[in-house]
């Protein structure tokens, strides 16, 4: 995969941007809740939903991105503290590239693999800039 170079780049900027944030809030490391009262996903409980252990990249305060190659394929996966640390990440995301997103975590890869993973953890698929009005998310 010809993007893990930039995708490991847009992590590690992705951590400076939500550790710069102004975001407060307690409360885990990790993803978002999957439904009422549930409690939050970590990178490592998201990668087990699709059979991988990941290989941390970022293990910061505001987010946490692990990277993971599975017979479906090489993806990243990023879980935050909050929605503000969240937002954040979303502002920097690639436009070229899609991603799987759900509450407080998403999945970076190509759509092929994402189409796979969505299958296991749920989400919606964001497939262009989520900033302008032409976005689509398949959900």
């Amino acid at each position: 995969m010809t993007t893990i170079p930039r995708l490991a780049a847009l992590a590690l900027l992705a951590g400076l941007v939500a550790g710069c944030s102004s975001a407060g809030g307690g409360g885990h490391l990790a993803a978002g809740a999957q439904g009422p009262g549930a409690a939050p996903l970590t990178v490592e409980q998201l990668a087990a939903k699709v059979g991988c252990t990941p290989r941390m990249q970022v293990n910061a305060a505001e987010l946490r991105t692990g990277y993971c190659k599975t017979p479906d394929g090489e993806f990243f996966v990023t879980t935050f503290k909050s929605q503000a640390g969240k937002d954040a990440w979303m502002d920097a995301a690639p436009e070229y590239n899609p991603h799987l997103v759900g509450p407080l975590w998403t999945v970076l890869s190509s759509r092929k693999v994402l189409d796979l993973l969505r299958e296991r953890l749920g989400g919606d698929l964001h497939l262009t800039d989520h900033r302008t009005k032409k976005m689509q998310v398949v959900g």
